[in-house]
């Protein structure tokens, strides 16, 4: 078993030798080039290391005495600089988080906690006031709608509408309660 092995181990130490043979003879010219390109010394540092490791795995590429190693090594640099170049143009521009740019997304944890808060709210209401709520709020339905929903009269929706409202407001209080939902059109003069 050992047999087969030991040309790959063996194999794996001259191409060791090979890129740094490579390195020290085209590292200084590669680069410059890739800083003149890339106009930043960590990004060239970057490609001149992305550019050896591809030397490293097409070896072959720089023994088979077709063409210049030095013009292989900078063709691989510019087309890994353009790759970088064409997917950094890609994405959208990135931004430093400050107090000034806050988050695009808001925190999902704020989200869940303020539902578990609501959920646990209306679960102290009465089954009644609940039904309306969930109508009205949660499946956006409107006041006669829930009433059909319901089996109750308009009326009797717009009334516990008002006062499980007023139930919430007072579980919650006025400093602490978390963003309520949006009342639907015609309901903010009847709960108001």
């Amino acid at each position: 078993m050992a047999g087969p092995l030991w040309p790959r181990s063996r194999r794996g130490s001259t191409d060791e030798a090979l890129i740094r043979a490579v390195y020290e003879e085209h590292g200084n010219a590669l680069l410059a080039y890739a800083t003149r390109l890339t106009g930043d010394r960590a990004a060239a540092e970057d490609v001149v290391q992305e550019t050896l490791i591809r030397a490293w795995r097409h070896s072959e590429a720089l023994v088979n005495g077709k063409g210049s190693v030095r013009g292989w090594l900078l063709t691989v640099a510019r087309n890994i600089i353009t790759d970088r170049y064409r997917a950094k143009a890609a994405r959208p521009a990135e931004v430093a988080e400050s107090p000034a740019t806050p988050p695009v997304a808001e925190d999902h944890a704020d989200t869940v906690v303020d539902t578990m808060t609501v959920l646990g709210a209306l679960d102290r209401l009465s089954p009644e006031h609940r039904d309306v709520l969930t109508e009205l709020y949660y499946r956006e339905r409107s006041v006669a709608e829930a009433a059909d929903s319901l089996g109750i009269p308009a009326g009797t929706v717009k009334s516990r509408s008002h006062y499980a409202l007023k139930a919430l407001r007072e579980t919650f209080g006025e400093g602490n309660r978390p963003s309520m939902p949006q009342q639907p059109a015609g309901l903010k003069e009847v709960v108001a």
